[in-house]
């Protein structure tokens, strides 16, 4: 059931930026920041909590997610070692997300060859 949910919930959150690409036009640029500050937004509130109870992973490893991990990272941080945790705590927290995402990149950079368009 965990897989269903991670899967709906992941596959309703890129439904959301596909259609705002398509029907706004949108910067792809514009959507990324957006879907990252909205998960901010929505964790400040309390919501985002709510979201990962009923998504699981389908909620976390979204841009939303990365958001929401970001500030909930920094808040815990400040709250442990003062102001200098605004910077080091958002980092420490999704450093390993960033970080698996650079070396799968560059696997699949190895494997594959990127066609111009």
């Amino acid at each position: 059931m965990n897989y269903l949910m991670s899967f709906i919930v992941g596959g309703l959150i890129c439904v959301i930026g596909q259609l705002i690409m398509d029907l706004k036009k949108a910067n792809p640029a514009y959507i990324l920041v957006s879907f990252v500050v909205s998960g901010v937004v929505l964790g400040y509130l309390g919501i985002y909590d709510k979201i990962i109870e009923f998504g699981y992973s389908g909620a976390t490893v979204t841009l939303p997610g990365f958001g929401y991990t970001l500030a909930k990272g920094a808040v815990e941080e400040t709250a442990k070692t003062g102001f200098l945790g605004v910077l080091s705590g958002g980092i420490s927290a999704t450093a390993s997300g960033v970080g698996a995402s650079l070396v799968f990149g560059y696997i699949v950079s190895l494997i594959f060859t990127a066609k111009s368009k």
